[in-house]
């Protein structure tokens, strides 16, 4: 199935969040229409090696001038058809080119229109440059990367960027949805510091209560402290991850390390996790990455191996999922996500 089949969205071409939001309403069989500028972008060059840009794929590209009154007619007549529109520049600049909200309503007052900013189109920062790095920084979210005094890091393009393509995603159907129903269109102002803070929600909550640890706080925390919750390296410098919080998934990871002496009742005693934390490195680093594979991947302990983005390509669940896919050149790309399907038909009784 693809429900946004009925979707025409225009995209006035930019780098990163908005063009993946482009892609995944694609995805989703959306019709979209990217407005580009003539030539390419170094950046993007410089970013993709010079290789085929994936986030064009499944798009209609169509080449405009900005600077010059006819080509903006032009992206006003294809906007004057479209659901939606997105555009990724800093606050005013499609105003001054003639192609701000009230340019575009003034040809289609039904229009869902879509910016996509690190910032937002008002506040202090609204028209600073920024990436995702910044974003993430700014929303606190970085901060919770920072381990007991450790270097933050954040996996780029992932939460930010990425995080912030889903959210105008979201925000560009729910304004079409509102749009068909009463006739009237919509900004939707998607700021990738304001998407990041939402998604931080349980985060917040959780460290509110005193559970993350770092934040100002000395108590031990599940995510930070623990012993079920970690990142352990393995003897052939692999690394697995554990994350049995739930106390039937702590009893079975204790049963299957062969841990006999370890009580699963205790499992909360945060006066014990010190010494249970280095026992457990010692015991993962006996063993390459594989043996701990076998003893507890697709069990209920809570476990995955860290994957290389190449390995996750090959690991058997994912093959199953669909999740990669390779072009005939042999690039990898995603697949679409989420999925959808018919609901099964009713079963009638005579």
């Amino acid at each position: 199935m693809q429900p946004l089949n009925h979707l025409h969205v225009i995209e006035f071409e930019g780098i990163g969040p908005g063009p993946l939001c482009g892609r995944v309403l694609a995805d989703l069989g959306a019709r979209v229409t990217v407005i580009a500028r003539p030539g390419t972008s170094s950046v993007v060059d410089k970013l993709s090696g010079g290789g085929q840009a994936p986030l064009r794929e499944g798009k209609t590209v169509v080449e405009l001038n900005l600077k010059h009154p006819d080509d903006v007619a032009q992206a006003l007549g294809l906007v004057a058809s479209a659901d939606a529109l997105i555009e990724g520049n800093r606050p005013g600049v499609m105003e001054r080119l003639g192609l701000g909200p009230a340019a575009c309503a003034a040809v289609n007052p039904k229009l869902v229109y879509g910016r996509m900013t690190g910032w937002g189109q008002q506040g202090p920062l609204a028209h600073a440059a920024g990436h995702d790095i910044n974003y993430v920084a700014l929303s606190g979210m970085l901060s919770l990367s920072a381990v007991h005094g450790q270097l933050p890091v954040s996996p780029p393009t992932v939460l930010g960027d990425a995080g912030g393509a889903l959210g105008l995603a979201l925000g560009i159907v729910s304004g079409v949805l509102q749009a068909r129903q009463s006739g009237q269109g919509c900004v939707v102002d998607a700021a990738i510091v304001d998407v990041v803070a939402m998604l931080g929600g349980l985060a917040q909550w959780i460290a509110g209560t005193g559970g993350l640890g770092g934040q100002g706080n000395d108590r031990p925390s599940v995510f930070h402290d623990s012993p079920f919750y970690d990142v352990y390296r393995c003897a052939d410098g692999g690394f697995v991850t554990l994350g049995a919080i739930e106390p039937q998934f702590y009893a079975l990871l204790v049963q299957k390390l062969g841990l006999a002496d370890v009580d699963p009742a205790a499992q909360f005693d945060t006066t014990a996790w010190p010494a249970l934390k280095e026992r457990l490195r010692a015991l993962f680093l006996t063993q390459p990455r594989r043996h701990w594979c076998d003893l507890l991947e697709g069990t209920d302990a809570c476990f995955a191996p860290v994957l290389t983005l190449d390995e996750a390509a090959r690991h058997p669940h994912n093959v199953v999922r669909g999740l990669y896919a390779q072009t005939p050149s042999g690039e990898r790309r995603t697949g679409a996500a989420p999925r959808f399907t018919p609901l099964p038909k009713a079963h009638t009784h005579d």
